[in-house]
């Protein structure tokens, strides 16, 4: 066999490689965030009516400012 032609099979299962990962990855992704989604204004409202207290929109604002940058880190 010439070094072209496994250069070439190298090359091609290389590509198929990377595109499964990727549409593998995607659809897991995709899965996670359907069973655990991110955490928006509403939920957090929520959350803090359950612990007895009352949210402001300026307490909800800074809470969703300080998980973002946590997040960023």
């Amino acid at each position: 066999m010439s070094p072209i032609w496994i250069v070439l099979i190298a090359l091609a299962t290389l590509i198929i490689g990377v595109a499964l990962g990727f549409f593998i990855a995607r659809k897991y992704m995709m899965n996670y965030l359907k069973k655990n989604p991110p955490i928006n204004e509403q939920m957090l409202r929520t959350m803090m009516m359950q612990m007895g207290q009352k949210p402001s929109q300026k307490k909800i604002n800074q809470m969703m400012r300080a998980m973002n940058n946590q997040q960023g880190k």
